[in-house]
């Protein structure tokens, strides 16, 4: 899978807005805290507003908000709204894929890896990221020494 850094700021700006509470944050404060160009944040934030995820509010006393719980918005969520879907093959669905012969499972191969990206972003909300309380098969999975070689 490749993480996009539209996905990246996404997933850090939902984070900062998490940690930030219900009241309004300017988009300003969001990029110099995550170090994010202030500009692309922007386009992120109206992407994250159209899918529902943040809300805004112009003026002086203005700036954007979670447009519900943090607790009930997952990494996937976020990804999904500026990036598409998680998991694609070729541009589509894995599941739409069809190979011929000795390359037949390949299609269940891809399947499976969708599977395991889901089982990570769709159950790791940016309430748990902000509060530093990821969950623990997100944690036993991230402490094995083989997912930090690079291959």
């Amino acid at each position: 899978m490749h993480i996009s850094a539209r996905s990246d700021y996404a997933v850090r700006a939902a984070v900062v807005l998490a940690a930030a509470g219900s009241g309004p944050t300017k988009g300003e404060v969001v990029a110099a805290d995550q170090h994010i160009p202030a500009k692309f944040l922007e386009a992120i934030l109206g992407a994250l507003r159209q899918a529902g995820i943040v809300a805004s509010r112009r003026g002086a006393d203005g700036g954007y908000w979670l447009a519900r719980p943090a607790s009930e918005i997952s990494v996937a969520d976020v990804i999904r709204a500026v990036d598409g879907p998680l998991a694609e093959v070729r541009g589509g669905p894995p599941e739409a894929v069809e190979y011929a012969g000795v390359a037949q499972d390949l299609q269940v191969v891809w399947m499976a890896v969708r599977a395991n990206i889901r089982q990570v972003l769709e159950h790791v909300t940016v309430a748990d990221i902000a509060a530093g309380a990821l969950p623990a098969h997100v944690r036993e999975l991230a402490a094995n020494p083989e997912v930090w070689l690079t291959r």
